[in-house]
Parts: structure tokens; C-alpha cells; sequence
């Protein structure tokens, strides 16, 4: 029972450990992409996105081995639905990514906090009431873009990105990356979503990427600008991932998988 007990401490602390480096990176590139004037990436975002799904692949070269870095709490109920993951774990992975999230907030804060400051006091915006530099931290809708149209968005982006990675990872894909190099192939998925759907609401998908710097903000004085939020936005990106992703699994397992030639093969007796 020890033993079972410490794993699970192990997989909580990498998980914990692999949020944290996404934000780390991924609010540290939206910090430069917005507080700076001029931007250094203004003009090429597709660095702003490069350097999130780099931080991924990053996360899961340091916590892989541990965890399986789901990083993700969609990623954790599609595993737990399709995959085999123990359900008792669902929860307790869900808290310590969640608590990845809030601690890499904190750190980015560290790093970024005059210079937050200075940026409030130059646009003459206030915390509480104004959200000032709260892009940096955590995701809101764009232009023309309501909370149920975002809903929507984070639903079918994050069922894309499940998509992708059941396909990456999946043992009977031959076409999918071998080895090691799955990390990259899902940090550049992450990079493709956000170079191509990054302007609607900040591509959260990933409850744990929005709600745990959500909550650093909250407590670190933006106030209801972080929660509740406008329009009562928080809760989008935490249902929307959640259910893209049950959906982007259920797509892979039931309308590709069953059709490996892999998995046909391997289902056949040997000749004698």
C-alpha cells in the first residue's frame, strides 16, 4: 500500500511539475507578446504559439517518465474513458494540475511583476476593475467572439487536439511518430491550434492552463476581472476542453482505431 502510495505522490508532483513549466513558458511568451511596445513577436506570432507547444514538449520530456504528462485534465478524462486510466486518479491528477497552473502563475509573476506594473500605470488600467495585463495570465473571448461561441471553440479545438494525440500515441498507428518524438509532434500540435485558432478566446484547451493562473489572479489583486470574470466567463474554458475532449477520444476510438491494420493483425492467430 506504501509502495501504490508513493507512486501516486510521484505521478501528483509531475503532473503538478509539468503544468507549471507551461505556464512558466506559455505566460512568459504572452507577457512578452503584450507588454512589450514594440512587441518582439507582434508581427510573427507564430513564435508566441511555437514557444507554448515547445513548453509542452518540454513538460513531457521532464515528467513523461513519471506521469505519462497528461498535463491536461481533458487529456486525463479521455484517458480514463478510453484508455484504461484509473478513475480514482481522475481527481487528484485534476488538483495538481491545477495547482501547476497556479504555481507557474506565480513564478511568471516573479519574473514579470513591474514590469506588469509599469505597463498598468502607463495605459492608466486598473487591476480590479480593468484586468490589466490579465492576458498574460489567463484566456478571455476576442473580437466578435461571445461566451457561448467560445464554449463552442474550446469544444472543437480541444477535441483536435485529443484527436491528434490517441493518433500519436496509439500502438497500432504505424504512421504515427516512434519513440521519443511523440513530444514534439503534440508540442507542435499545440502550436498549430494556436497559430491558426489562437485569436478567438487564447486557445485555453486546457482547464488546468486557464483556471490555475485564473486563481493566482484572483487572489494576487485582479479580483472579479479574474473570477467571475465578464460575463461570468470562467467556466468556458473548463467545460468546453473537458467535453471536446471526451469527444475528440470517442471520434479516434470508435471511427479510426478499430481499423488498424495493426490491431487486424494482431487480432489474427498465428498460422500454425
Amino acid at each position: 500500500m506504501d509502495k501504490v502510495k508513493n507512486t501516486l505522490l510521484g505521478e501528483l508532483i509531475a503532473e503538478c511539475l509539468a503544468v507549471l513549466i507551461i505556464i512558466l513558458v506559455g505566460d512568459s511568451v504572452a507577457a512578452m507578446y503584450s507588454l512589450y511596445d514594440p512587441s518582439p513577436y507582434q508581427l510573427s506570432y507564430w513564435g508566441v504559439a511555437i514557444t507554448w507547444g515547445l513548453g509542452v514538449t518540454l513538460a513531457i520530456y521532464v515528467t513523461g517518465a513519471v506521469s505519462g504528462t497528461h498535463a491536461n485534465p481533458a487529456v486525463t478524462l479521455a484517458l480514463a474513458c478510453y484508455r484504461g486510466f484509473s478513475w480514482r486518479k481522475v481527481l487528484p491528477y485534476w488538483a495538481a494540475q491545477v495547482v501547476g497552473g497556479f504555481l507557474g502563475a506565480c513564478l511568471v509573476y516573479a519574473l514579470y511583476g513591474s514590469v506588469i506594473v509599469h505597463y498598468a500605470q502607463a495605459h492608466h488600467l486598473d487591476f480590479a476593475n480593468d484586468g490589466a495585463a490579465a492576458g498574460v495570465f489567463f484566456t478571455h473571448p476576442g473580437e466578435f467572439v461571445t461566451p457561448f461561441h467560445a464554449l463552442l471553440n474550446e469544444t472543437i479545438l480541444t477535441a483536435f487536439l485529443i484527436l491528434g494525440i490517441f493518433a500519436i500515441t496509439c500502438q497500432y498507428n504505424t504512421a504515427a511518430p516512434q519513440a521519443n518524438s511523440g513530444a514534439l509532434i503534440i508540442g507542435l500540435l499545440v502550436a498549430i491550434i494556436g497559430a491558426s485558432s489562437g485569436y478567438l478566446e487564447g486557445w485555453a484547451i486546457n482547464p488546468a492552463r486557464d483556471f490555475g493562473p485564473r486563481l493566482f489572479c484572483f487572489v494576487a489583486g485582479w479580483g472579479q476581472t479574474a473570477l467571475p470574470s465578464p460575463q461570468n466567463y470562467w467556466w468556458v474554458p473548463v467545460v468546453g476542453p473537458l467535453a471536446g475532449g471526451v469527444i475528440g477520444a470517442t471520434i479516434y476510438q470508435t471511427l479510426l482505431r478499430p481499423f488498424m491494420p495493426a490491431l487486424g493483425r494482431q487480432s489474427t492467430p498465428a498460422a500454425d
